[in-house]
């Protein structure tokens, strides 16, 4: 009987319980390789010319400047950026531009970072002013500008004026209006993401306003200062187009202008090829360099803190005697 009324309640088999299973065939993303092939076809195309020099600058003594490739490999090529004493050897001209265009292309960092910081600042929602709409277009109009004209006029402004053209101050001028709208740009993605009531918490605590800029405001966009500050070195280092026409020729010329006058000057040899693999080496491995910096940092900031808690029992460096504790409480 009791089989009976188990074998009654048990569930019966119903078809539309069944599980239609069916096959998906998976389809490609073609949009997905598509991008992924024009990605590695425009990386080719931008780093292939570096590789070929960097390969043409190890060839020998009868080394030309395009392929086949004449060995024996040397480094005879790379020799002549530093040792004076190898035939045609141009260490003295690139020491003094490396020198030139290194000190040149840091003050303009500097003075881009500043000024782009300063003006940033007066963009902020606490201190708006009125017709920013029109004094960003107006720093923008620097950054929509040809290069070329921006080096044209600087040199006819200062030619009206009676002024002789030189590296340090028309060069150096017009770098730095080319590179104040990047570092505002940069400073003001940064101020957007950026939350002003730590500042009024730290007023609260009883700072004060340079205290608070410093200790608070600082460390906080200091990310976005160093990125005008790259921003600015990157643009000074590689120009071309404004540099030469506002420098009066009796100084030494930066790299730029010597490498894009070298036609002009002496034969090409595959030592042009050496300094500009050189360069190009040189300012990756700076990249390089400041990209560890920043990891290790972040590294070191997010690390556990341990802290020492002695209502608990707890220290650094071990443990307290929990047991004696307690007796000398009781005593």
């Amino acid at each position: 009987m009791i089989e009976t009324m188990a074998s009654a309640a048990a569930p019966a088999a119903r078809p539309q319980d069944t599980v239609v299973r069916r096959e998906i065939k998976q389809r490609r993303d073609w949009a997905k390789w598509g991008l992924a092939v024009y990605f590695a076809l425009f990386l080719f195309v931008l780093y292939i010319p570096m590789v070929l020099m960097a390969i043409l600058s190890f060839q020998g003594s009868t080394g030309q400047l395009t392929f086949p490739f004449r060995g024996p490999f040397s480094i005879d090529w790379w020799r002549t950026l530093w040792d004076t004493n190898l035939f045609n050897t141009i260490a003295d001209d690139v020491s003094a531009s490396g020198r030139q265009s290194l000190w040149l292309a840091l003050v303009a960092g500097v003075l881009v970072a500043l000024f782009g910081f300063s003006l940033s600042m007066a963009f902020r929602r606490r201190w708006r002013l009125k017709g920013d709409v029109l004094a960003f277009y107006i720093l923008m109009l620097a950054l929509m500008t040809p290069a070329f004209l921006v080096g044209l006029g600087n040199q006819l402004l200062w030619r009206y004026m009676g002024e002789t053209p030189s590296l340090w101050y028309t060069a150096l001028g017009a770098n730095v209006i080319w590179g104040i709208p990047f570092s505002f740009l940069v400073m003001l993605a940064v101020w957007n993401r950026y939350d002003r009531h730590v500042e009024e918490a730290a007023r609260d605590l009883g700072a004060d306003g340079p205290t608070t800029f410093r200790e608070v405001t600082l460390p906080l966009v200091w990310t976005g200062i160093f990125g005008s500050f790259l921003f600015g070195f990157t643009l000074a280092w590689n120009d071309f187009d404004r540099t030469i026409l506002l420098q009066n020729g009796y100084q030494a010329q930066p790299l730029p202008v010597l490498i894009g006058t070298w036609p002009q000057s002496r034969p090409i040899l595959p030592n042009l090829y050496a300094l500009g693999a050189g360069t190009t080496a040189v300012t990756l491995a700076l990249i390089f360099v400041v990209l560890i910096a920043v990891t290790l940092r972040l590294r070191v900031r997010g690390a556990p803190v341990r802290r020492v808690e002695e209502e608990f029992g707890e220290e650094v460096g071990g443990s307290l005697d929990v047991a004696g504790t307690a007796e000398l409480t009781k005593k």
